[in-house]
């Protein structure tokens, strides 16, 4: 039966509990929070002293708080109690709701676990409800939901009153415990969103100084670097590009951004430009000055992320090779040209004699100069197929898309034009350098290769084969054509030729050879050489006679 005075007692110590309460929510930090709910206990419960013991991840507790014992505190703090050990005690004794009352006739035997514990005096009890000094009593702390995870046990000692707790010493005991749970979880979930924070501002700040050094790397940089979109109607337009790119290319900032490389690239270059991987492609091309003229460069694509999953840009990487490439073309042009004259040498004739010829075998002429059924057994409209090309009826190119090269039937000019091979071999040459040295021969091959170069068109190769042997290709001319083209070239070299102020002459005999496909290089070079040969003793009995 409730005395008078419990009503009093209880609206006394439910007030205190209040209080103790609140100060748990304004605690800053997960250590004053757990100090809050030591002080709590001795401040409001009735306790002399309280400790708290928190989980740890591992899942042992850890002595995290006590209040009411310098002493005692200074001996157990930061001492840690297995989880097996503890998990024995909350097994044991009386179960008060969630609290759990161990009496000192069971607690002994926990006297050598490895639970921080400390020990009090005192006289026995008197009574069946006084506290006895080796009692204990805890109150465990579970976090919110359905699994109750432990996050903590308080325990308490020496009840001020002497006294074991009644109902509501224990429901006030368990109502503090559940709120502190509350009250750490919520420390904890502060410190993390603190320490979250932390580290936001912390990679934040990274990267703005990513982006500041990447922003310092970019624009002063020594080389060119341009930052283009990548998909969308604007792919491939330059975003921006870096202060080295513009005076390369002597464009402002603000004008390359109209600008993709597409536009800029050397229409030969297209090609290149777009078989180039968008992502880790390189290609060397030639990029567009603002005055016009081309510098070839070196252009390296690596694709960047804005974020995870934002736009992709195409950052690429633009050196300069001009100087290399120049010397590379000087080189590949001293392989492929005469070094006296300039003009394309042997290799390099035979190269483009051989650009022009496949090996199909030859075909039988029709009687209009077309080709016709021969040994291949086929009809003309049927085509024919030869070597692994398929040729047309009428002899024209395969259809892989190469045009045959064709050659007029004899010396009639029936209309057929083919690639015309003018073997010319200088007259008179042999006594110029006997007579006048090298010097003066060196001089005369100069002006030769300069006249011969002067007479024949634009896309014409002349090409001097050693000595003073040359041979000009001249493509699209009929039997009559090439005759007229050798005997301008001939009129062209007569004139005298005026070296270190004493003019002499050499004269020119030309042989007109045809190459056509099925032929060799040589087998057309040779078939010329013949034909000069002839021309050049048909000419010599001419001489004679008129001798």
């Amino acid at each position: 039966m409730e005395t008078e005075s419990e009503p009093y007692v209880r609206l006394a110590t439910l007030r205190q509990l209040h209080k103790v309460v609140a100060d748990l929510n304004t605690a800053r930090s997960l250590a004053d929070t757990l100090q809050t709910v030591a002080d709590g206990i001795v401040a409001g419960l009735g306790y002399e002293l309280a400790c708290v013991n928190l989980v740890r991840p591992d899942g042992d507790l850890v002595v995290a708080a006590f209040a009411g014992s310098p002493a005692a505190e200074a001996l157990i703090t930061g001492r840690v109690g297995s989880r097996a050990s503890w998990e024995r005690r909350l097994g044991m004794g009386e179960a008060w709701g969630d609290l759990r009352f161990i009496p000192h006739t069971e607690g002994w035997v926990l006297i050598e676990d490895d639970v921080p514990q400390w020990y009090t005096e005192g006289p026995e009890p008197r009574f069946e409800d006084e506290w006895h000094p080796q009692d204990r009593l805890y109150a465990p702390m579970y976090g919110s939901g359905s699994g109750r995870e432990l996050l903590g046990v308080i325990s308490v000692d020496r009840p001020r009153n002497g006294r074991h707790p009644g109902p509501w010493g224990q429901e006030a005991l368990q109502m503090y415990a559940s709120q502190s749970a509350i009250a750490i979880s919520n420390a904890r979930l502060r410190a993390n969103m603190q320490r979250a924070l932390v580290r936001l501002e912390r990679e934040q700040q990274a990267l703005r100084a990513s982006e500041e050094s990447f922003r310092q790397a970019f624009e002063y940089a020594p080389s060119g670097m341009a930052i283009a979109e990548m998909g969308g109607d604007q792919h491939g337009r330059l975003l921006r590009a870096n202060d080295a790119l513009c005076r390369l290319l002597g464009r402002p900032a603000s004008v390359m951004r109209r600008y993709s490389f597409a536009d800029l690239v050397h229409p030969e270059d297209i090609g290149t430009l777009l078989r180039t991987s968008a992502e880790g492609g390189r290609a060397e091309l030639r990029l567009g000055r603002r005055d016009g003229s081309y510098v070839w460069v070196n252009l390296r694509n690596s694709v960047v992320a804005d974020t995870a999953d934002g736009p992709r840009f195409l950052l690429t990487h633009v050196e300069d090779i001009e100087d290399r490439k120049r010397h590379e073309l000087q080189l590949a042009h001293r392989a492929s040209h005469d070094a006296l004259t300039g003009l394309p040498n042997s290799a390099e004739l035979r190269a483009r004699l051989s650009s022009r010829l496949c090996e199909r075998p030859h075909a039988v002429r029709g009687p209009a100069g077309g080709y016709g059924a021969g040994e291949y057994g086929q009809e003309p409209e049927h085509g024919f197929r030869a070597d692994g090309f398929d040729f047309d009826a009428a002899g024209g190119g395969p259809f892989d898309h190469h045009v045959h090269t064709v050659a007029p039937d004899g010396a009639a000019d029936d209309g057929t034009k083919g690639l015309a091979v003018l073997f010319c071999d200088l007259d008179g040459f042999k006594s110029i350098n006997d007579r006048f040295g090298h010097h003066t021969g060196d001089e005369v091959l100069i002006e030769v290769a300069r006249r011969l170069t002067t007479g024949v068109r634009d896309g014409d190769t002349v090409a001097r084969l050693g000595g003073d042997e040359f041979v000009v290709l001249a493509d699209g001319l009929g039997a009559a054509d090439a005759a007229d083209l050798a005997v301008r070239l001939r009129n062209a070299i007569i004139p005298p030729i005026r070296v270190d102020g004493r003019a002499v002459r050499v004269g020119a005999s030309f042989g007109i050879g045809w190459a056509e496909c099925g032929m060799s290089v040589e087998e057309v070079l040779s078939s010329a050489d013949q034909r000069m040969y002839v021309e050049k003793r048909s000419r010599a009995k001419v001489h004679r006679r008129a001798g």
